[in-house]
């Protein structure tokens, strides 16, 4: 038979190696843990800069297809074609642009206008729209100019040309033909310079669109 001593003694080196085994699985729940939050640290900064180049993509990929459209439908044209020669300004300007030379507060009062305004100021995203111009495009005049883009803006362009039979379409200009303009006025009256050696189209021009969150 057992005595009750060898009982005991047996009882408390069961729950002695209880309480080692406890102790033992609480220490890799803590270091598991531990683990978990210096891998969760590291990861943050990355996953944000991820999440913000996601963001950049998108928007430069609206701004894109943006353009692509306006071109389709003649809105971007329109737009390019939507000035003043007889403004009160060196040279013209853009329809409804006040006393800058440029929009300042959002797209121009037409239909590309209201279109980049849907797209991009409803979301507080800001934008500029600027047309390169001249043998090379070195030339730039802009649309509009909602100041300085951030770090984090983007760029869509576009091509277009230009007809020299397309009229002007700002109020009261509507009859004013490129050509026009290039034959029988001073050459600075419209902002594109008129390339005569592309046949019947008066110039090529590139739309550039940067987009930034405000």
């Amino acid at each position: 038979m057992v005595g009750p001593s060898e009982r005991n003694g047996g009882g408390r080196t069961d729950r002695g190696q209880a309480h080692t085994l406890e102790a033992f699985a609480a220490a890799i729940l803590l270091v598991t843990g531990l683990t978990f939050a210096l891998q969760a640290t590291a990861v943050t900064p990355l996953s944000a800069s991820t999440s913000n180049q996601h963001i950049e993509n998108q928007q430069r990929a609206v701004a894109g297809d943006l353009l692509a459209t306006s071109a389709e439908n003649g809105d971007l044209e329109a737009a390019l074609l939507y000035w003043d020669p007889e403004a009160d300004s060196e040279d013209g300007k853009f329809v409804g642009t006040g006393e800058y030379a440029a929009h300042t507060e959002g797209g121009p009062p037409n239909d590309f206008g209201e279109t980049l305004n849907r797209t991009f100021l409803d979301r507080s995203i800001a934008f500029n729209v600027v047309i390169r111009h001249g043998d090379r495009n070195e030339n730039r005049t802009a649309m509009v100019d909602m100041g300085s883009p951030s770090d984090n803006a983007v760029t869509a362009t576009r091509s277009v040309a230009l007809p020299e039979d397309a009229n002007l379409t700002a109020p009261g200009h509507e009859d004013t033909t490129l050509r026009r303009l290039a034959d029988d006025t001073d050459p600075g009256a419209f902002y594109v310079e008129y390339d005569t050696a592309d046949g019947n189209v008066y110039d090529y021009v590139e739309v550039e669109i940067l987009v930034w969150r405000m």
